[in-house]
């Protein structure tokens, strides 16, 4: 098992999330003491009993409450099991664009419903995101458990509800648990709850712990072979290092062993791998996530922006279709001039067709719409000025991935899969 478990938060607004994150960090014993002090005299002055655990990620609530520009926050926290990386992602629904960037790398996303609602328009637009993402796996938290009657029948209908929805939206049951917790007064957190008799599942943190780092969508990155974007090329010319040329860059997908044949792509080219350099030194294997230097056998004509791969590469192409999140508030429609960027490559190009839009509450596709709102997810068409070597995003979600770049601000306008990740999801197509 992985030390290791990227996970994200999801949920709606006064669902409890930032109480429930506070909750981890405090359970994990994972806040400062001095932190803690701020929260219990913040509380104090609030008139509360008990310390406000929301108020250890209070700063980001804040600036949300002001207007200003939000990113996903980033927490760490550990267990003598296994560390964690949580995405806090906001639950605005003008914000739902955070969830994508938030939940883009997640092996695990908790998303938290308010057991006095259910699921909600929102509920189910974060889980249609999440399918999306390929995400592998989902933790249903059914919160504020404490505050209805009959938690036992409440939990069991919501539950029900939310294994209907996830089983059109493409996940296997197993890939899906709901726990009913109060992120308030820590039940099923860390520890099992008395008020909570019907439920004999894990605790969240139990189940955190145990949960395999990866799931089904990641397993297929094994389907595809080495992608290793080239970002820069070492060449000392020292006395100790004359003739030295390295290739610079971190392993995308698969894994790369000195002696495998590779091929340079656009280009064609096919060399060996001679070497594998990093700062601790040489290695004789390199698996995905890991940054190092490549030493090839022969002297072939590749820079940053090259990609060299597995002979298993695709050929280049010059068109695409991707599923998009469109992230600006000026509407994308068809014929807009943009940049491209997959891996290190950023090459001009031109927006063809607007296949379809996604309506994640009712799980249809709209087809052929004039444009592409903020938030909006959709299929459509792209123009490249350059070929380059893709896979599909259900293949490898760091090689299947790309961006949209304005030309004129830099700033980034979409985040795109290459392929038609609308497959995955059930749709009523008109």
């Amino acid at each position: 098992m992985s030390d290791l478990l990227r996970i994200a938060t999801a949920g709606s607004v006064d669902d409890g999330k930032s109480t429930l994150v506070g909750r981890l960090l405090y359970d994990t014993k994972s806040v400062l003491i001095d932190q803690f002090d701020a929260v219990t005299k913040a509380s104090e002055s609030r008139g509360l009993d008990a310390p406000d655990l929301s108020l250890l990620v209070d700063g980001l609530r804040a600036e949300r409450e002001q207007g200003i520009t939000i990113d996903v926050a980033y927490r760490y926290f550990a267990t003598p099991k296994r560390s964690f990386i949580l995405a806090d992602t906001p639950g605005h629904v003008q914000y739902t664009r955070n969830t994508v960037s938030g939940a883009s790398t997640a092996q695990l996303v908790i998303l938290l419903v308010d057991a006095r609602k259910g699921v909600i328009e929102q509920t189910r637009r974060h889980a249609a995101v999440l399918a999306l993402l390929g995400v592998p796996r989902l933790v249903l938290a059914v919160n504020k458990i404490d505050l209805v009657p009959d938690s036992a029948r409440i939990f069991e209908a919501i539950s029900a509800e939310f294994n209907e929805l996830t089983s059109s939206l493409g996940w296997k049951p197993e890939n899906v648990v709901e726990i009913p917790v109060s992120a308030l007064h820590g039940d099923n957190i860390a520890s099992r709850s008395e008020r909570t008799g019907f439920y004999n599942g894990p605790t969240l943190i139990e189940h955190l712990e145990s949960v395999p780092a990866h799931g089904e969508s990641e397993a297929a990155s094994g389907t595809i072979g080495l992608r290793f974007p080239v970002q820069y090329v070492i060449r000392p010319r020292t006395a100790e290092y004359p003739d030295y040329r390295g290739y610079a860059g971190q392993v995308a997908a698969g894994a790369v062993r000195v002696g495998d044949e590779v091929v340079i792509s656009p280009a064609g080219q096919r060399t060996t791998v001679a070497g594998i350099d990093t700062a601790d030194g040489p290695l004789e294997v390199a698996e995905a996530g890991r940054s190092v230097t490549l030493i090839l056998a022969d002297d072939v004509d590749a820079s940053r922006g090259d990609l060299i791969a597995s002979p298993d590469v695709s050929e280049p192409v010059s068109e695409l279709e991707g599923t998009v999140c469109w992230l600006a508030d000026k509407p994308l429609k068809a014929g807009a001039r943009l940049l491209l960027k997959h891996g290190t490559r950023t090459i001009p190009a031109i927006v063809g067709e607007l296949i379809e839009r996604f309506d994640e509450q009712n799980l249809s596709a709209d087809p052929q719409p004039e444009s592409l709102e903020l938030n909006d997810i959709g299929q459509i068409s792209i123009r490249l000025a350059e070929a380059i070597s893709v896979d599909e995003y259900v293949a490898d979600r760091t090689a299947g991935s790309f961006l949209l770049i304005d030309p004129s601000s830099g700033n980034t306008l979409a985040a795109g899969l290459v392929g038609d990740a609308l497959r995955a999801v059930e749709l009523n197509r008109a």
